[in-house]
């Protein structure tokens, strides 16, 4: 989704040169990556206006350039291990720090661009032209077969896998879209190239097919021609398809990317009410499976929702669908494989967005797992899903914050290790106008006693003092495995041994989690306390909790208990008591 408004300016890594019209190589690669990174930043925001199908959550353009951002920085990372690695194998122990060395290979160039643009796929656009470059990579990184005819057939028949494995990664292709696109200047580049075209007059001849399937498109879509405008995921493949022409002439694109032969006009004032009765959830994460359980993951979440993209390959994948169940979506994953970097976002938000608007105050919550995500998504926050071990980067809680899409945001980063990045996310969100406040939770049950008080429509003052005093009334516990002998301040621990921690320190030490667990309880419930929390992680069964809620109520009548479940990645057990 659209992290909001950018302060940083925005990065071309590579001086790009053109290249001899009839060559493809890594240079080539590395010149079309940065060209296109420059057309999709300087057409970001008209991009964006346009943007009304599947959604007109206002972020097409954005989600294009984050996309090819990533994709452009692995393909930097290759040239830089292979400057490095120059550098070592001289005997002179100097890497040529010039730039102009390039990875050994046109293949090492295009799989590195493929795979940087898959794992930092943003919605639905970023998805498919995720797909796109891996069709590129799959065919410029082969070995060759002899059925080119040379640079610009080879160049075709790359343009024309991209298209197909596009539409193929799309649960219900719908024409007048970015596939449209795609597909037309497939077949433009196959016609240049059965005319003996060179690689230039091919990407040249792609470019002019796309630009003129974008034109197309307003008749081809009802959304787009209800609103006037032009594909917005297709202005962004024009863009990319004006940069591989740029990049193999040396002549710069002939018509700006966000209109080809059609003018945008403006947008209605209220382009989201046809969407208003979609799924609520748009869901992304990366997946490590088999092909066989991608499947069998496609037809299910085919049956969960619409706006299903799945991409990637040989283990790797990256899974994008609009829900209204967003933890079905997610167990789907884990059932298939092992989803991570799980990104959940409320249209409500993007559908303000659309509309230009800003939601007033927002909660934006780190979470240890990913019951937890879908439990404080369901609640309205915005979530940022943490691994065992695991610290989420500055950048990574900013993008959290410009996604929530408010004017004042609610930070809970949920340990005391992350208050540092949330501080520093915290000043530069301030710094592009944004109203933060930084919860100081140390455990996700603080965090969930602090949502549980949220109130949007007080005043921002009023909810933060709320919300920190829910957080600092919740004492909390955790219980974990002991990995392996080590001092604890409760004595010297084995392996294997559970572990009873109270406010961050190890109190107790036990052999089993049921009965360490009501030894935790007597402890942290003898100061008092009117509701206990418990979140089981994915080993522990209901009997646990079962017994736990027996237990509390046996000896503390007046306590309420509720009990969730924390999902992959959570802890054991983690213990609140407000």
């Amino acid at each position: 989704m659209n992290p909001g408004p950018h302060k940083e300016e925005r990065p071309v890594p590579h001086e790009a040169q053109p290249q001899p019209a009839d060559e493809l190589d890594a240079e080539a690669v590395r010149t079309w990556s940065s060209l296109a990174l420059a057309a999709l930043g300087r057409a970001r925001d008209d991009i964006d206006a346009i943007n009304v199908y599947p959604v007109a959550d206002a972020d097409t353009g954005t989600n294009l350039y984050l996309t090819a951002e990533s994709a452009d920085r692995a393909l930097t990372e290759a040239f830089e291990n292979a400057v490095r690695s120059t550098g070592a194998g001289s005997g002179s122990g100097i890497a040529d720090v010039t730039g102009a060395a390039e990875p050994t290979s046109l293949s090492e160039a295009v799989r590195a661009w493929a795979h940087g643009a898959l794992v930092g796929a943003r919605g639905n656009s970023g998805t498919i032209l995720a797909q796109l470059l891996r069709g590129v990579a799959d065919v410029l990184g082969a070995e060759p077969d002899g059925r080119q005819t040379g640079p610009g057939g080879l160049l075709a028949h790359a343009l024309t896998r991209a298209a197909e494995e596009a539409y193929a990664a799309v649960a219900h292709p719908v024409e007048g879209t970015m596939l449209t696109v795609a597909g037309a200047a497939a077949r433009a580049a196959e016609a240049a190239s059965s005319a003996a075209g060179t690689a230039a007059d091919v990407a040249r001849a792609a470019y002019d097919g796309a630009r003129a399937a974008l034109a197309e498109t307003p008749g081809q879509l009802a959304a787009l021609g209800r609103a006037g405008v032009v594909d917005a995921g297709g202005c962004g493949l024009v863009a990319v398809l004006g940069a591989l022409w740029q990049a193999l002439s040396g002549q710069p694109a002939a018509q700006p990317p966000t209109g080809g032969a059609v003018t945008p006009a403006p947008r209605p004032a209220d382009p989201c009410e046809q969407y208003e009765d979609g799924p609520a959830y748009e869901v992304i994460y990366l997946l490590e499976a088999s092909e066989a359980a991608v499947a069998e993951l496609r037809a299910h979440l085919d049956g969960l929702g619409d706006s299903l993209v799945v991409v990637g390959g040989e283990g790797l994948w990256n899974v994008h669908v609009h829900v209204d169940d967003p933890g079905a979506a997610v167990e789907a994953g884990v059932v298939a494989g092992r989803p991570y970097r799980i990104r959940i976002t409320h249209f409500g938000d993007e559908r303000r967005r659309g509309r230009g608007e800003r939601a007033q105050r927002a909660v934006v919550a780190v979470v240890p797992g990913e019951g937890l995500a879908g439990l404080c998504a369901e609640a309205g926050a915005t979530t940022v899903l943490v691994r065992p071990g695991e610290v989420p980067a500055t950048a990574e809680l900013l993008d959290a914050v410009r996604r929530a899409h408010a004017r004042e945001v609610v930070l809970l980063p949920g340990g005391t290790e992350l208050r540092a990045a949330a501080a520093t996310a915290a000043e530069q969100a301030r710094a592009e106008g944004v109203r933060v406040a930084v919860i100081p939770t140390r455990s996700a049950v603080q965090g969930l006693a602090a949502l549980a008080v949220h109130d949007p429509d007080g005043s921002f003052d009023e909810d933060v003092v709320a919300m920190t005093a829910a957080a600092g009334a919740t004492r909390y516990g955790e219980l974990a495995v002991a990995e392996r002998q080590s001092f604890t301040s409760a004595g010297i621990c084995q392996a294997g041994d559970v572990l009873g921690l109270i406010d961050g320190d190890v109190a107790l030490i036990g052999a089993g989690l049921p009965e360490t667990a009501e030894a935790v309880l007597d402890r942290m419930l003898g100061s008092g306390g009117e509701l206990v929390t418990l979140v089981l992680g994915p080993e522990v069964p209901d009997a646990v909790a079962e017994r736990l809620e027996a237990y509390v109520q046996s000896g503390h009548l007046a306590v309420d208990t509720v009990t969730y479940r924390g999902g992959r990645y959570s802890a054991p057990l983690l213990i609140g008591v407000e």
